[in-house]
């Protein structure tokens, strides 16, 4: 919840007031306890609550840290998709709150996250936004496939 609210709040063509923020949190909610989860937040209050609560216990393991090298360096994807995946593993680290890289042993270069890997994020959402096309506006129910008779 707390990566994709940052991108959306970074790269988002519309940013999320207080309440689209909670309907998301809603929404995943629901998702969280249909695959089990309980005890899960409602509101992005009751969500940095539980994640501040988590926060201590949070550690960077060798095994986190071969995890993230092997995510961020060595993907299992074809060469030629290597750029984009290091255009959008680049974004994603960037979004990372502080405390999270550190153990981790991620790089902390704000002049270049700020200038060069933005960038980089805005176009690459841009493309992504352009290719996809033009979607429904707020409040505006999404097209429906109507199923062949």
């Amino acid at each position: 919840m707390d990566s994709f609210l940052r991108a959306h709040d970074r790269y988002g063509a519309e940013p999320l007031d207080a309440s689209g923020r909670d309907e998301y949190v809603r929404q995943t909610a629901f998702v969280a306890r249909g695959l089990g989860a309980v005890d899960v937040p409602e509101t992005t209050a009751e969500f940095d609550d539980v994640l501040a609560a988590y926060r201590s216990e949070l550690r960077g393991t060798a095994a986190a840290r071969r995890t993230a090298r092997f995510i961020l360096l060595n993907p299992p994807i074809p060469l030629p998709v290597r750029p984009a995946y290091g255009v959008l593993s680049s974004v994603a680290v960037s979004m990372m709150p502080w405390w999270t890289r550190f153990p981790l042993r991620l790089p902390y270069l704000p002049v270049t996250e700020a200038t060069a890997v933005r960038g980089s994020g805005i176009a690459m959402t841009s493309a992504i936004r352009w290719a996809l096309g033009p979607g429904p506006t707020r409040g505006e129910a999404p097209e429906t496939i109507e199923s062949p008779s």
